[in-house]
């Protein structure tokens, strides 16, 4: 297939699907930036980024994707680690994601942050 051909199969691919091998193939692969960031995007599974996290255009979406608390460490890793700024700034910015999303979460659960 061309890009354009497989960028239009890329987008009809629904949420739930089972390509996620086809969709590394293309991570992978030397195909444009904008090509492999689309099948980025779709892996169900964004742990299978992490082999990517020193590529500038992957390593941004793989942050993007990290999600969970138990995420931040690896975050942490790409912000001091990486060798590209777009990677790292991603990467924080997930980190401060994450930490707005734990602050209320702590709060309902009577955690206000301060120590006596």
């Amino acid at each position: 297939m061309d890009d354009d051909d497989l960028l239009d199969w890329i987008e009809r691919l629904p949420l739930r699907h089972s390509h996620d091998p086809e969709l590394l193939e293309i991570v992978r692969s030397a195909r444009h930036f904008f090509v492999r960031q689309e099948a980025a995007k779709r892996l169900e599974n964004a742990d299978q980024l992490k082999e990517h996290f020193d590529d500038r255009h992957l390593g941004q979406i793989l942050a993007r994707r990290l999600s969970r608390t138990e995420d931040a460490a690896y975050l942490e890793q790409l912000v001091r680690t990486s060798r590209h700024l777009e990677v790292r700034k991603a990467a924080e910015a997930q980190l401060g994601r994450l930490a707005e999303t734990a602050q209320p979460a702590n709060a309902a659960n009577g955690d206000t942050g301060r120590r006596c």
